[in-house]
């Protein structure tokens, strides 16, 4: 007897959404390494580095979920799904 939940989703769609997800990983890390980079530099240059490289710290943490949260939320959903709040499905 199987006892694993039956999942409606095809293996393209798993495959896709996991995709998905890694892109929204690894180009928040990539734009959070960034982001800190550019203000510990900057902090370093400026000669403040105990406060700014807080600052460039949360910044960086900021800037990676803002990104992942920006492309996770662009994803297409499945079409038996409800659109979300405030959406058309004019794309205008």
């Amino acid at each position: 007897m199987d006892l694993r939940p039956q999942s409606t989703r095809s293996a393209a769609t798993r495959d896709a959404v996991t995709v998905e997800i890694v892109f929204a990983l690894v180009t928040g890390l990539v734009l959070a390494g960034a982001v800190f980079a550019l203000g510990a530099v900057t902090a370093w240059y400026l000669g403040l580095p105990d406060l700014a490289t807080r600052v460039a710290a949360v910044a960086a943490g900021v800037a990676f979920v803002v990104r992942v949260v920006r492309v996770l939320w662009r994803f297409p959903r499945p079409s038996g799904r409800s659109e979300r709040p405030g959406r058309t499905g004019s794309g205008s």
